[in-house]
């Protein structure tokens, strides 16, 4: 039966088909099988953080991330309830204090059918796996052991829907001035979780959206850390926003490099949305901080048929400077004849009223 399952599920590259991974990649990899040897030496054991999943009645994405945890850690060590902000109130650093499992066999429960993959190098399991599901939102149970199982939605979209949101999450939901190096590190590694800041208005903007297209699916993408999931989805959570994968990177080495590229990541994750709702057309949310508005820009001219329109948020003078230095600002890099529909405005409640303007939304 092991071998019938096997033959049902996708495995997928962490970062790169390079057969010789980057000299970086190969250290990190000795250090983790060292500490994993140490660790089981002591008696800890494996345990697994789910992420939110989605796809389509067919082909779904299963997301997760498999950990150490000390011996007496319950299954769901690593899944505490979204609604639990104490997590919030502490620093950031402690999202990066755990260790990672790479290479280890997951067991994966979805509908009717059972799947059986492998975490990568870095502990993350991400696989696509081929489903009947009815669009809604669906349990999957993920488990390295019999004793170790944790669930994780799986929101199913109809390929059928005309119209979705990909929204950055940086500077364009919440203030972070995330770019800059030092400012990076404070924001995620010094400040308590409480002190993310809200833009104002932008709530609002996605219950409008939500509301006015209820079956939409929402996909928050971001260049930030897997560590701080568990954050963000409360930060969003808290604030209102409406539900939705978060679609994240694995900071440090990889095979291609010593530091993972997120305009990269950000393009990858656009084309594979392309693919899977080929009759989907995107709204395209960020900010004009980095590379949001090249990125959607790019994306509007090679697939026309899939954007609905862009909005960038503007950064405050202050912002700008913080976040990306004394440059000029970014503008879309559209043809003369698009009918990409592109707004800006410095917060939530000017998007809105422009996205009115054009009609976009009720």
């Amino acid at each position: 039966m092991d071998q019938d399952v096997a033959q049902r599920v996708t495995r997928v590259q962490p970062e790169s088909a390079a057969l010789q991974p980057h000299w970086s990649a190969r250290i990190e990899d000795v250090k983790n099988a060292a500490v994993a040897g140490l660790l089981d030496t002591f008696g800890w054991v494996l345990r697994i953080k789910p992420f939110t999943g989605f796809g389509t009645p067919g082909r779904v994405r299963v997301i997760a991330r498999v950990l150490w945890a000390r011996p007496t850690a319950p299954s769901d060590y690593h899944d505490q309830p979204v609604w639990d902000m104490r997590s919030m109130a502490v620093r950031g650093w402690r999202s990066f204090l755990s260790q990672v499992a790479p290479h280890r066999d997951v067991r994966i429960e979805l509908g009717d059918s059972v799947f059986l993959a492998r975490s990568d190098r870095s502990g993350l399991l991400d696989v696509q796996l081929e489903a009947d599901l009815e669009p809604g939102v669906h349990i999957a149970r993920i488990s390295t052991t019999s004793e170790n199982v944790v669930t994780a939605e799986v929101h199913v979209h109809s390929t059928e829907g005309d119209f979705g949101i990909v929204s950055d999450i940086d500077d364009t939901v919440v203030v972070t001035w995330l770019p800059r190096p030092l400012l990076a590190f404070w924001n995620a590694f010094v400040i308590p979780q409480t002190s993310r800041r809200a833009v104002p208005g932008m709530a609002n903007l996605y219950q409008h959206v939500a509301r006015s297209s209820p079956s939409a699916p929402f996909v928050y993408l971001s260049t930030g850390a897997w560590n701080v999931f568990p954050v963000l989805q409360r930060f969003l959570y808290k604030n209102g926003y409406p539900d939705g994968p978060l679609l994240l990177t694995d900071w440090g080495p990889t095979n291609t490099g010593f530091f993972r590229s997120g305009r990269e990541h950000k393009e990858r994750t656009l084309e594979q949305l392309a693919r899977e709702f080929p009759d989907t057309k995107w709204l395209l949310i960020g900010d004009d901080g980095q590379h949001d508005p090249a990125i959607y820009a790019a994306f509007a001219r090679s697939h026309p048929q899939n954007v609905a329109a862009v909005a960038i948020r503007e950064l405050t003078e202050s912002e700008q400077v913080l976040s990306s230095g004394l440059r000029a600002r970014r503008h879309p890099d559209l043809p003369a004849d698009s009918d990409v529909v592109w707004v800006q405005g410095p917060n939530g409640h000017a998007l809105l009223h422009a996205l009115r303007r054009e009609d976009l939304i009720p």
